[in-house]
C-alpha cells in the first residue's frame, strides 16, 4: 500500500496526534493492516525532528532507521532502575543508573542532537524490553537537562502488535528484572506507568479479504479460539504433503530446520550453483544484513523478495514467492508466483544511516555511513516464523505444533493470505496457542475513534501553548556559551584578557535574558489559560510581540555585536582555531535569535514584536527597529554564508554558477553540491528541469523500466558517468511523486 487509505480514519487520526500534539502513541493492529506504511508516512510528512529506533540490526534497516543500543548506547546486560541492590547482582552482569553514565561517551554534536529531537520512533516495540525503555527514558532526561519530564519531554510513538513475538530475556536475567518489572513487555517500564501511550489500534486488514478466515485469526490473537476454529484449521492438516511444485514456503520454529530444507532443496536440483556476493560499503554490521551476504542460486529455485516494489502496478512485494528463470552477472530473470508473470531483478541497496542535526535548517537529518548491495531475495523453501513476521505468503506449509513462543502461531498463520493457501503439518491444539494475559489487559486501554477525535482537539490546543512556551527556554543558550566560556580558559588566544571579558560580558547577559524569560514564561502561563478560557487572543498576542522584541534587541545588541566586533580582531591576529570557535558561536546566537522570530500560536501574527520596543526600552520606535532590521538581514545573509545550508548552494546554482565552481567556492565534495540540488528539488524550491537535463532524465527513465528496480546502484552501473548518484535518486523521487499523485487523483 503505497499510500495511506483515506477513508481510514483511524490512520489519519494517529497521524494528526503525532503532527499536532505531544501525545505518546502505541499505534498497533493485527497482521496487514498497515502499521509499516504508517511509520513511512510519518517519516515523510512530519516536521518534528525526528529519529527511529528499532531493537534489532535489520528491523532497523527496514525500519530506515538506526538500532536503540547503537543510538542511546545501551548496555547489554539488564538495566536497573534506581540503584543496584538485592538478589542475582553477582549472578549476572547489570548496570544502574550510575553506570549507565559512566559507559555513555556521546560527542557534543550527538548531545545537540538529543536536546533537538523532538519524535522519537520505536517500531517493532514487542520485542523492547522493559528495562531498556527505562534506560532510554533516564538518558534523554539527563541529556536534555528535564529529569522531571518522561523521555525529557520527547514525543515517542511505539510501533508494534503485541500479539506476535514477545522480548526474548534470558532466565537469569528476568530472575533480576523480575524484582522489578512484573513483565518483560515495554509496556511494564516505569517510565510508561508515568507516562502511559494512547493504544491506538489500525483495524482495516489489507492482507486477507476472507471475513471467515479474519474472524479465526482474531480469536487466534486474543486467545479465545474455539474449537470449531481449531477443527477448520486442521482441516488443512496435511502431515505428508511438500508442495515441491507449487511454489510453497515452509514456516517453522527453528533456524536450523529451516536452513536445513533450504540446503537440502537447493542441492537436490540439477545444474551450476551461482553465487552472488553483496558488496558492503563503509559502515554495516554483517548481523544487520537483510539477505545473504553470499546468495547461492540454481535455475528453478524458489525464492522470496525481501522489498516492497515502489512501481505501480505493484509486481511483487516483501514475501512474494518467485522461481529463477535465467541467471546473468548483473541480473536474474524470476517468474512470480501466481501470475507467472517474468521480472529482470538487479540489485538493490540498504542504507545504514547515522544522524546528525543541521543546525541552519534546525532539522535531524540522515547521513549515509554504510551500504549493503546484493539482490533483494533469499532462498525460500523455507523460513522461520520469527523471521517470517511482516511477510506475506499466499500458499504456506506451516509446523507451529510446538511453537515455543507467544504468539508465534498467530504470527504464522497471519502471514497467509486465505485458508486455501493454508497446509499443516503438524495439528493445532489449545496448548498451541498462547496469548500472555497481561497483553490482554494492556489491550484494554485501547481508545475508541469517537473519544480519539475530542482528545485530538483538547491535546492540540496544549500541544500549540507548549511550543510557545518551548521558545522562550533559554537552556541552549546558556549552555552554549557555558561551553564557550571553558572552552578558552586553556586555549592560546590571541589577547586573552579581552576574550576572557567578552566572555564574562555575554554569560552575564544570557543569565539576565534567562531571568527575563522564566518571568515571562509565568506570565504566559496565565495569558495561554486566558486566551483558551475565553477565547481573547489579544492580551496574549501584545505580550508576546513586545517579548520578541525584547529579546531580538538583547540577544542583538548585547551578545552578537561585541561578538562580531571581537571577530574582526580576531581575524587581524590570524588565529584560525578562535575563529572558528567564535563563529561557531555566531552561528549559535542566530539561530536562537530565529527561534524567537518564528514563535507561533495557532493563528496568531507576532511580526510586530520587531518594532514594540518603547515599553522595555527608552528610546524612539523607529530607531530602535533600525538595527533590527538590519540584524534580521544579516542572520539571513548568515545563514546562507555558514556553508552548511542547501540555500547557499541554491543561490549560486539559480544565480547561473556551475556545479564544480559552486563546489570549489564553498569547499565541499561535488557530491554534496548534488545532493543540495536534489534535496532542492524535492522541499519545492527549484523545479527538476533545472537540475536534471531532458536528456538525462529519459536516460534515467529508460533503465527504470527495464530494471524495475528502486535502488540507485544499478541505474547508476548503467549509465555509468552520464548520470550522477544525486541525479538518479531526483528522477526516482519524481518519479514515485507522480505515481502518488495518479493514485490520489484516480
Amino acid at each position: 500500500m503505497p499510500q495511506p487509505d483515506n477513508t481510514n480514519t483511524i490512520f489519519h487520526l494517529a497521524a494528526d496526534f503525532i503532527n499536532h500534539t505531544h501525545r505518546h502513541i502505541f499505534l498497533t493492529g493485527k497482521a496487514g493492516t498497515g502499521k509499516t506504511t504508517f511509520l513511512k508516512y510519518i517519516k515523510e510528512h512530519t516536521r518534528k525532528n525526528t529519529v527511529v529506533v528499532a531493537p534489532t540490526g535489520v528491523a532497523a534497516i527496514n525500519a530506515g532507521g538506526v538500532t536503540m543500543h547503537s543510538f542511546f548506547q545501551l548496555p547489554f546486560g539488564p538495566f536497573i532502575p534506581g540503584t543496584k541492590r538485592g538478589f542475582g547482582m553477582d549472578e549476572i552482569s547489570s548496570t544502574d543508573k550510575h553506570g549507565l553514565f559512566r559507559n555513555i561517551r556521546f560527542t557534543n554534536d550527538k548531545k545537540v542532537l538529543l536536546q533537538e529531537m523532538e519524535l522519537l520512533i520505536i517500531d517493532e516495540v514487542s520485542m523492547v524490553r522493559c528495562d531498556m525503555l527505562d534506560a532510554i527514558d533516564v538518558i534523554l532526561r539527563h541529556f536534555r537537562n528535564k529529569p522531571l519530564l518522561p523521555f525529557g519531554g520527547v514525543q515517542v510513538l511505539f510501533i508494534g502488535d503485541l500479539y506476535q513475538l514477545p522480548p526474548v530475556v534470558p532466565d537469569a536475567e528476568w530472575r533480576m528484572l523480575s524484582e522489578y518489572y512484573n513483565s518483560t513487555f515495554f509496556f511494564a517500564a516505569k517510565v510508561i506507568e508515568q507516562a502511559p501511550p494512547l493504544y491506538i489500534e489500525l483495524k482495516k486488514i489489507y492482507r486477507q479479504n476472507e471475513q471467515h478466515f479474519i474472524d479465526v485469526l482474531n480469536r487466534v490473537r486474543n486467545n479465545e479460539v474455539l474449537h470449531e476454529d481449531l477443527q477448520l484449521l486442521n482441516e488443512h492438516y496435511q502431515p505428508h504433503f511438500t508442495g515441491e511444485d507449487e511454489e510453497y514456503i515452509v514456516l517453522t520454529t527453528h533456524n536450523r530446520k529451516a536452513d536445513e530444507i533450504n540446503a537440502r532443496r537447493l542441492a537436490d536440483m540439477p545444474g551450476k550453483v551461482h553465487r552472488f556476493e553483496g558488496k558492503i560499503e563503509g559502515d554495516f554490521s554483517d548481523k544487520a544484513l537483510p539477505t545473504e551476504l553470499l546468495l547461492q542460486l540454481k535455475i528453478g529455485a524458489q525464492v522470496m523478495f525481501l522489498k516492497n516494489d515502489l512501481a505501480q502496478p505493484r509486481r511483487y512485494y516483501n514475501g512474494k514467492i518467485a522461481t529463477v528463470k535465467e541467471i546473468n552477472d548483473d541480473e536474474i530473470v524470476l517468474v512470480l508466483a501466481g501470475s507467472h508473470e517474468e521480472l529482470k531483478l538487479g540489485k538493490e541497496t540498504w542504507r545504514n544511516i547515522r544522524y546528525s542535526y543541521n543546525q541552519d535548517e534546525n532539522s535531524i537529518e540522515e547521513e549515509e555511513i554504510g551500504s549493503f548491495t546484493q539482490f533483494p531475495i533469499r532462498l525460500a523453501w523455507a523460513i522461520t516464523i520469527h523471521k517470517s513476521q511482516g511477510l506475506t505468503f499466499e500458499r504456506a506449509i506451516i509446523d507451529a505444533g510446538y511453537a515455543f513462543a507467544p504468539g508465534q502461531v498467530y504470527v504464522a498463520l497471519s502471514r497467509c493470505t486465505s485458508l486455501e493457501g493454508l497446509v499443516l503439518h503438524s495439528r493445532i491444539g489449545h496448548g498451541s496457542i498462547k496469548t500472555d494475559r497481561q497483553v490482554i489487559e494492556f489491550a484494554e486501554k485501547e481508545n475508541e475513534a469517537n473519544e480519539l477525535v475530542v482528545l485530538l482537539e483538547m491535546e492540540r490546543k496544549k500541544f500549540q501553548a507548549t511550543s510557545l512556551l518551548q521558545q522562550f527556554d533559554w537552556y541552549r543558550m546558556q549552555a552554549t556559551i557555558r561551553s564557550h566560556a571553558v572552552w578558552i580558559q586553556d586555549k592560546k588566544v590571541p589577547d586573552f584578557d579581552a576574550a576572557i571579558k567578552l566572555s564574562r560580558s555575554m554569560s552575564a547577559k544570557v543569565e539576565q535574558q534567562q531571568e527575563v524569560a522564566a518571568r515571562f514564561v509565568v506570565q504566559l502561563h496565565q495569558l495561554l489559560d486566558t486566551a483558551v478560557q475565553t477565547g481573547e487572543m489579544e492580551p496574549l498576542q501584545q505580550r508576546v510581540n513586545k517579548a520578541i522584541g525584547y529579546f531580538t534587541q538583547s540577544i542583538y545588541e548585547d551578545i552578537i555585536q561585541p561578538l562580531q566586533t571581537h571577530i574582526t580582531d580576531v581575524k587581524k591576529a590570524k588565529s584560525k582555531k578562535y575563529l572558528l570557535q567564535l563563529m561557531a558561536l555566531e552561528a549559535d546566537c542566530w539561530n536562537k535569535l530565529r527561534h524567537v522570530w518564528e514563535v507561533a500560536y495557532a493563528d496568531l501574527e507576532f511580526t510586530t514584536g520587531l518594532k514594540n520596543y518603547t515599553l522595555l526600552r527608552d528610546a524612539d520606535a523607529a530607531a530602535a527597529a533600525a538595527p533590527v532590521t538590519a540584524a534580521k538581514e544579516k542572520a539571513a545573509k548568515g545563514k546562507v554564508e555558514k556553508g552548511s545550508s542547501r540555500r547557499g548552494t541554491l543561490e549560486l546554482f539559480l544565480a547561473g554558477k556551475a556545479i564544480a565552481d559552486i563546489a570549489t567556492a564553498r569547499q565541499l565534495a561535488i557530491g554534496t553540491i548534488e545532493s543540495h540540488l536534489a534535496q532542492c528539488v524535492e522541499a519545492g524550491e527549484m523545479d527538476i528541469n533545472r537540475f536534471v537535463s531532458d536528456r538525462t532524465m529519459r536516460l534515467i527513465l529508460k533503465h527504470i523500466g527495464e530494471l524495475g528496480a528502486t535502488a540507485a546502484g544499478p541505474i547508476k552501473e548503467r549509465v555509468g558517468d552520464a548520470a550522477s548518484f544525486a541525479e538518479i535518486r531526483v528522477v526516482q523521487w519524481y518519479l514515485k511523486k507522480k505515481q502518488e499523485e495518479k493514485i490520489m487523483n484516480d
